[in-house]
C-alpha cells in the first residue's frame, strides 16, 4: 500500500517540532527552577515536569502515562513530590524554564519575529483539533491556558501535538504487542531511538530487564540471533506498522491546518530547531544503538 504523502507531511512536521518540546527536559534551567520550589532530583523533576498538568496525580497514573518508565521508579517520587511542590507550583516554574531555554537556544530576535508569532498561530490551530478521548496528556495539557508571548504559545501548541501523537503511540505498541521495554529496545534497533546509556539511566530497567527484552524479542523473530540490535524482516515491518497507526491516529491535527499549513509550519520549525540543535539542545551523542 502507498503511504498517504499528508500523513508522511504530518510525521514531518511533528519530527521538527516535537524536537523543540523536548529542549527544556535537557537544560539546566528546569533542574534549577525546580529546585527552587524543593523538587531537586532530577527523576522527580521530570515525572513532576511532565505530570503536573493532571494534577497531583498518583504513581499508577505516571506510569500509565507515561509507558516505559518503571514502576519502582516512579512509585519512588510520585505522589510524594506533590508534598513538595504543588502541580501550579511545578507548571509555573516549568514555564520559566521553558523561557530561558528558548531564549538561549533560539535567541531573543528570533523568539520577537513575526516568523515566531505564525509559526505560533499554526501549531495552535493544528493543536485545536485533537481529540482528548483516550488521550490523558493531551487532554490535560490542552485544558492549561495558552501563554500570551509567541513563543511560549508556540512550545505550548508543540507540547500538545507532541503529546497527542504520543498518546496514539501508546496504543499502537499495545496493539503490536510490545511491552515497555520491547519497546524501547524495539526503537533502540531502528536506530532512531534514544541511545541505551540514557534509557537505563531515567527509565529505571536495569541491564538485565534490557537484555532480557532483547531477549523476547529474538524469540518473537523480531531482532536477529546475534548480540548487535539489529531487526529483522518481521521486526522492521512491525515497528513500520506501529509508526503507521501512530500517524493514522495523528492525523486530525493535520488535516484540520491543511496542506498548506503543515508545510509552512514545517518550514518555519525546521528553522527554529536547527537554531536550537547548533546550540547544543541535546548531548551528541544521546541518539543510537551504542552503550
Amino acid at each position: 500500500m502507498t503511504p498517504d504523502p499528508r500523513l508522511r507531511a504530518a510525521r514531518r512536521c511533528h519530527n521538527v517540532l516535537n524536537p523543540l518540546h523536548s529542549t527544556h527536559y535537557f537544560s539546566p534551567d528546569l533542574a534549577r527552577e525546580l529546585a527552587a520550589v524543593g523538587v531537586a532530583d532530577r527523576d522527580g523533576a521530570y515525572f513532576a515536569a511532565r505530570s503536573a498538568a493532571m494534577g497531583a496525580v498518583g504513581a499508577g497514573t505516571v506510569t500509565a502515562a507515561f509507558y516505559n518508565f518503571k514502576h519502582d521508579l516512579v512509585a519512588r517520587h510520585v505522589p510524594a513530590v506533590w508534598r513538595t511542590a504543588s502541580p501550579a507550583q511545578v507548571l509555573a516554574a516549568r514555564a520559566r524554564a521553558v523561557d530561558t531555554t528558548l531564549r538561549r537556544l533560539i535567541g531573543e530576535e528570533t523568539l520577537a519575529s513575526p516568523e515566531m508569532a505564525e509559526a505560533a498561530a499554526l501549531a495552535l490551530r493544528a493543536a485545536e483539533a485533537g481529540t482528548r478521548h483516550a488521550r490523558p496528556l493531551y487532554a490535560a495539557h490542552a485544558d492549561l491556558p495558552v501563554p500570551d508571548e509567541p513563543h511560549m504559545a508556540y512550545w505550548h501548541a508543540a507540547t500538545l501535538l507532541r503529546e497527542h501523537r504520543g498518546d496514539g503511540h501508546l496504543a499502537a505498541l499495545l496493539g503490536a504487542g510490545l511491552d515497555p521495554v520491547e519497546a524501547l529496545v524495539s526503537h533502540v534497533a531502528t536506530g532512531k531511538g534514544m541511545a541505551p546509556k540514557f534509557l537505563l539511566a531515567t527509565r529505571g530497567w536495569s541491564r538485565a530487564e534490557y537484555d532480557a527484552a532483547a531477549g523476547r524479542l529474538r524469540a518473537r523473530g523480531l531482532l536477529t540471533a546475534d548480540e548487535d540490535l539489529t531487526l529483522t524482516e518481521e521486526g522492521a515491518r512491525l515497528r513500520s506498522g506501529v509508526e503507521a497507526l501512530t500517524d493514522e491516529l495523528d492525523r486530525a491535527p493535520y488535516e484540520h491546518l491543511g496542506e498548506v499549513g503543515v508545510a509552512r509550519l514545517t518550514e518555519l520549525a525546521t528553522g527554529f530547531v536547527g537554531t536550537a540543535l547548533g546550540n547544543g539542545a541535546f548531548p551528541p551523542d544521546l541518539i543510537g544503538k551504542a552503550g
